[in-house]
């Protein structure tokens, strides 16, 4: 049992030299920066990246080519990532003398270009597990108080003699020398690069300075402008420094706005791009318009006289208008009472012509016409008499003011009571036989006994006989009523006056049946 407690034990120790040579001290992530020189850093100094401490120097070990290896134990997790730029210094950290190890993980560099790759990890031997920082990419200042150090004896003494053999122990490793001098002092080298990168500028250089000599020309002429720019930006940053809170609450806004100001121009562009074909156009329109406003004074000028006369007009018309007031008045009054008879005037129309009611209105119109106005053979005629009076109902007993018939009975009457009836009848039957001496027919002497009042019995009693006169004469009935006595073939019958040959058209009837002529009569005579 103690055996194998023994062995468990050496197993632990093991693992945990294994893991701390395979992953730095603390088993975490490792850089193994090569320095010239590491005199002055030893074990558990800090580490730090723009000030923040991110972890510990873990251990301090030389190398086979005379350089000094130090281990820098990196705790932090964000840090955790050092690229192939990546620099470290060996800086004081008071002037006690500690010192610490300042690193960069990787240069600055735009946001959208690429990051470098990652420093090599060592896969065998000496530090294995770690991660390399070659000596290109570190530096070991000469401290100050290194520099106050050659003041004093021995070391005055020693720095003479380094100098006086510099030159033998330097001699052929000039390019060796130079880099020492440049990682002595991180200055010089990025001061190597900044002549490297204007050596490859020569040019540009160049044409700067000679373009600067040509715009510093005039400044000798404008010296006094230049002194009141200066002056004028001195008055301007007193007045700054006062508002220096506002300022900076400006500038803190100032991102969000031009976050809010990419999508604002991005719309922009697009107006621009559909407002370009109405630029275009009107760039067309250009001449037109120049031509419109050129010719706008003399517009102005010849409106003047009309505007004179408008005013004039107004002057006179004003007081008709201030008259017409209280029309208006009365005119807002009545619209309002007629703002329902509007509506439902309006709701009449409407359903008129959604039913087809002005359709049926103007059926009805023609259809009552027809009904009162008959037209037959003989052309338009009369079936009813509108009357308009205060006599127009029924009434079995006369009434006053109604004398009216349209069948006077008193003829009759009168004869059958009294000598003066008789003489009347002998009269109108003397009339009657002159007329029918004279070639009147039967008929229309009975129709013109109704007309002037009889009735047809007393009209048939008065001229008997037949409706037919003979075989010479034409069919009585419609025609005769119609011509007043046609007659026969061979005759002449009377015509309307003016005829074809004057542009008047007449209408010469047909014989008809006494049957047709007696239903005419019927109807003319109301029986």
């Amino acid at each position: 049992m103690a055996v194998a407690g023994v062995l468990g034990l050496l197993a632990l120790v093991a693992i945990a030299l294994v893991a701390s040579a395979a992953g730095g001290s603390n088993g975490g992530y490792s850089v193994r920066a090569i320095f010239d020189d590491a005199s002055n850093i030893i074990p558990g100094e800090n580490v730090k990246v723009d000030g923040v401490t991110v972890g510990t120097v873990g251990e301090v070990v030389p190398t086979p080519q005379a350089k000094a290896a130090v281990v820098l134990d990196i705790a932090n997790p964000g840090f955790q990532d050092f690229r192939s730029d990546a620099s470290c210094t060996i800086e004081p950290e008071a002037l006690i003398g500690e010192k610490f190890v300042n690193c960069l993980p990787t240069q600055p560099r735009p946001e959208d270009t690429p990051l470098p790759p990652p420093l090599r990890r060592i896969e065998h031997g000496e530090g294995e597990g770690q991660y390399l920082l070659p000596v290109t990419n570190t530096s070991s200042p000469v401290g100050v108080d290194q520099l106050e150090d050659i003041n004093r004896l021995p070391v005055s003494e020693r720095f003479t003699i380094i100098i006086n053999e510099l030159g033998a122990g330097l001699a052929g490793r000039g390019s060796d020398l130079n880099e020492v001098i440049k990682r002595a002092d991180p200055a010089l080298r990025e001061f190597a690069k900044v002549l490297a990168i204007l050596a490859h500028q020569n040019k540009l250089l160049t044409n700067l300075a000679e373009e600067g000599n040509r715009a510093l020309a005039p400044i000798p002429g404008v010296k006094h402008q230049i002194a009141g720019f200066i002056a004028s930006s001195d008055t301007v940053a007193r007045a700054s420094a006062k508002h220096s809170t506002e300022i900076g609450q400006n500038f803190a806004a100032f991102p969000p706005f031009l976050r809010q100001l990419g999508p604002a121009m991005e719309r922009f562009a697009r107006l621009a791009e559909q407002t370009t074909p109405t630029f275009t156009d009107l760039r067309a329109a250009a001449p037109g318009l120049n031509q419109m406003f050129a010719s706008t004074p003399a517009f102005a000028d010849s409106s003047t006289a009309f505007f004179k006369t408008l005013g004039k007009s107004t002057k006179t018309a004003g007081p008709a208008l201030v008259a017409l007031q209280p029309l208006l008045g009365q005119i807002k009054n009545l619209g309002g009472a007629l703002k329902p008879f509007s509506g439902s005037l309006s709701e009449l129309l409407t359903s008129l012509r959604d039913t087809g009611g002005l359709e049926r209105i103007l059926d009805f119109i023609f259809l009552n016409t027809g009904s009162s106005n008959g037209y037959d053979a003989l052309g338009h005629f009369l079936r009813a008499e509108g009357l308009a009076n205060t006599c127009l109902a029924y009434a079995v007993k006369p009434r006053p003011g109604c004398s009216a018939k349209l069948f006077s009975t008193n003829g009759l009457e009168q004869s059958e009571s009294g000598s003066a009836a008789k003489a009347s009848s002998s009269q109108n039957a003397t009339l009657a036989s002159a007329e029918q001496a004279a070639g009147t027919s039967v008929l229309m002497a009975r129709t013109l006994a109704v007309l002037k009042g009889a009735t047809p019995a007393q009209a048939i009693a008065k001229f008997p006989g037949p409706t037919t006169t003979g075989a010479g004469t034409g069919a009585g009935g419609l025609a005769d009523l119609g011509t007043g006595g046609v007659t026969g073939e061979g005759s002449t019958g009377t015509q309307p006056v003016g005829g074809s040959s004057s542009g008047t058209t007449y209408y010469t009837p047909s014989s008809e049946s006494s049957e047709a002529g007696g239903m005419l009569l019927n109807y003319l005579l109301g029986n």
